[in-house]
C-alpha cells in the first residue's frame, strides 16, 4: 500500500466517524483508557525498546520515558476528554434576516488532522483522543527515536477500534522516515489540517516544506519577570517549579528577569534551584550577586546566545532589568509567544503586563507549568498554538473543530 492509498483510506473512515454519535465515541475512548492500563507491560517494554537507542543526557530522554504513573495518567486524561461535552453540532451564530432566511454557524469536524511530532509517546494517544472525540480522523507521523512505543500504542488503539467495529483507519501511523514526512505535507485534498509538535527545527521545517493548511505549536522560550515588588517567598516557590517540574517540555521556564532593586535577593530566589542542579548562565549583575552564593559548578557567565534559548535542560539564564518596561521589551526580543510570567505586588504593574505580553499565555504569580490543555480544563490538548490566526494557546476539542454556515430558506431569490 502507498502512502496515498493510506491518505485515501484515513480520508474515508473520517465520513464515517461524522456518523457515530457521542455516545458511541465516548465508549471507545473509555475502551482505549481500560487498555493503556490493562496493557502497561507491552507499551513500557515497547518503550524500553527506544530508550535504549537514546542517550539519557539527551533532553528528549525525559520526554520519550513511559513510566506506569504515565500511563495511568494518559488514561485518565482519555477518561476525562470523553467526560467532556461534545464539540460538534454547536451553534455560535443564529440569526433569521429580515428577508426570512434562517442563518446559523455549527461546529463540524475538520475531517482529517496530521499531526508530525518527535519522541514522545503520549501525543499518540492525546491526538486520537482529541480527534475521535472531535469526528476527525488522524494521521500520525512520529520521530524513529519513538517510533516502537508509537506503533505499540497504535495497535492498542486499533484493537479497541475492532470491538466496536470502527474501520481502523480513522487512526493511521505513518513510516518514521524523512520521505513519508514530506509525502504527507504535500497531501493535499487528504490531509485538512498539520500540526507539528516538537523543537523549533521541526516547526520551521513543516512550515517551510507543507503545502497543506499549518498551525504551529510547541516552541516555548518561556520568560518570568521577577518585578521590583514580587514576594520572595512565592518567587522561590514559582521559579523552581516553572523550571524544574518537567525541565524537557515547552512550558518550562527558560529565562529568569529580576529588577535590578531585588538583586540582593536572587540567592534566596534562586536557592531551590540548587538543590535540583540547575545550571544559571546569569547576566554579569545577576552573576555578581550570586557569586560564592550559589554553587560555583552551576554557575557561569551569560553570552547572547543564552537568551531566547529553549535549554530542554536543568538549565537556566539570568537577565536583569532597572524596569518592567525592559522587561517586556526583552520578552519581545526573545519570547516565542508561547507562556510569559511576572511576579509582583503592583496590579498596575501586572495589569500592563498582562497587556503588552505578547504570548499565547500570560500569568500573574502563578508559573508557566500550568499552561497544559488538562491543566485549563480541557482534558487534554493536541498542542500549544504560538500563532495568532486560528487557536491560540492549549487547543482542546473546541479548537480542533470548524464551522459550517446553514441556510434555511422558503424559495427566497437575490434581487
Amino acid at each position: 500500500m502507498t502512502l496515498t492509498d493510506t491518505f485515501k483510506s484515513v480520508r474515508r473512515a473520517a465520513g464515517t466517524l461524522a456518523d457515530m454519535t457521542d455516545d458511541e465515541r465516548n465508549a471507545v475512548l473509555a475502551d482505549v483508557a481500560d487498555a493503556i492500563v490493562a496493557g502497561k507491560e507491552r507499551l513500557l517494554a515497547a518503550n524500553e525498546a527506544d530508550l535504549a537507542r537514546m542517550d539519557k543526557a539527551n533532553p528528549l530522554y525525559d520526554r520519550l520515558r513511559l513510566t506506569a504513573e504515565r500511563l495511568d495518567a494518559i488514561a485518565a486524561d482519555m477518561r476525562n476528554v470523553a467526560l467532556l461535552p461534545s464539540p460538534l453540532s454547536r451553534t455560535s451564530h443564529d440569526r433569521t434576516l429580515p428577508n426570512g432566511l434562517h442563518i446559523r454557524r455549527v461546529s463540524v469536524p475538520f475531517g482529517v488532522i496530521g499531526i508530525v511530532y518527535e519522541a514522545r509517546p503520549n501525543v499518540t494517544f492525546d491526538v486520537f483522543a482529541l480527534c475521535f472525540k472531535s469526528g476527525s480522523a488522524c494521521i500520525l507521523k512520529g520521530g524513529k527515536d519513538a517510533d516502537s512505543s508509537n506503533r505499540e500504542g497504535v495497535a492498542l488503539i486499533h484493537e479497541a477500534l475492532q470491538r466496536h467495529g470502527v474501520d481502523t483507519a480513522a487512526v493511521q501511523l505513518l513510516p518514521s522516515t524523512h520521505e513519508a514526512t514530506a509525502e504527507m505535507l504535500g497531501a493535499t485534498g487528504y490531509i485538512d489540517l498539520c500540526i507539528p509538535r516538537g523543537g523549533r527545527k521541526l516547526i520551521d521545517f513543516v512550515r517551510n516544506t507543507a503545502r497543506i493548511p499549518v498551525i504551529e505549536t510547541g516552541a516555548g522560550v518561556v520568560n518570568t519577570y521577577f518585578d521590583a515588588s514580587g514576594d520572595l517567598d512565592m518567587g522561590r516557590r514559582i521559579v523552581c517549579n516553572a523550571k524544574t517540574r518537567r525541565v524537557s517540555v515547552c512550558n518550562a521556564l527558560d529565562c529568569l528577569i529580576v529588577h535590578s532593586a531585588r538583586t540582593a535577593d536572587l540567592p534566596q530566589l534562586c536557592e531551590p534551584l540548587a538543590g535540583k542542579g540547575v545550571t544559571l548562565y546569569a547576566d554579569e549583575r545577576a552573576y555578581a550577586a550570586l557569586s560564592g552564593r550559589y554553587p560555583d559548578r552551576l554557575l557561569c557567565h551569560a553570552t547572547t546566545e543564552s537568551f531566547g534559548t529553549e535549554f530542554m535542560d536543568y538549565k537556566m539564564a539570568i537577565r536583569t532589568v532597572d524596569s518592567a518596561d525592559e522587561a517586556l521589551q526583552h520578552i519581545a526580543t526573545y519570547g516565542s509567544g508561547h507562556s510569559e510570567c511576572i511576579i509582583t505586588e503592583s496590579e498596575a504593574v501586572a495589569e500592563r503586563f498582562r497587556r503588552k505580553a505578547d504570548a499565547a499565555c500570560v500569568y500573574v504569580n502563578a508559573p508557566t507549568s500550568f499552561t497544559d490543555g488538562a491543566q485549563f480544563g480541557l482534558g487534554a490538548e493536541i498542542g500549544i498554538s504560538t500563532q495568532k490566526l486560528g487557536p491560540r494557546g492549549p487547543m482542546g476539542l473546541e479548537e480542533i473543530t470548524t464551522y459550517k454556515w446553514l441556510i434555511d430558506g422558503q424559495g427566497q431569490t437575490r434581487p
